[in-house]
């Protein structure tokens, strides 16, 4: 992870020197704007991994200049094999987008569609507690 916070702060200073230099030059504002909000996300990025390495205070395989490819193998994570979440989720966004195109009526029934895929998606596999008190 060393390489990455340092790679994001990298950017994100970048990206701070290339919007002084593009306003300097008389760039449009839309520019400006989109080129300083890009040194804020590099920025959070990079803050967010610098947090969690000084955390974590552990050489990660990815940090190691002499590991193998097998220092890093095992369980990655939980992914659901079976989820038909994602397609509420898309579903309901593509329609937001389109109510901005159609009409807000649209967009405001496709948000409230959207949140209840949100929270069915994210809570798919919690299970309510069964104690008997």
């Amino acid at each position: 992870m060393k390489a990455g916070w340092k790679l994001f702060i990298g950017l994100a200073l970048f990206y701070a020197i290339v919007t002084v230099v593009y306003w300097q030059v008389g760039g449009e504002a839309v520019g400006i704007t989109a080129i300083a909000l890009s040194s804020g996300l590099a920025l959070m990025i990079g803050y967010y991994l610098w947090f969690i390495d000084k955390r974590l205070s552990a050489t990660l395989p990815e940090d190691n200049k002499l590991g193998e490819i097998a220092d890093s193998a095992g369980e990655l994570g939980f992914y659901s094999p079976h989820s038909w979440w994602p397609l509420p989720v898309a579903a309901s966004m593509c329609a937001a987008g389109l109510g901005l195109l159609i009409g807000w009526w649209l967009t405001l029934i496709a948000v409230g569609v959207l949140l209840i895929s949100v929270l069915g998606f994210v809570l798919e596999y919690e299970k309510p507690s069964t104690s008997v008190h």
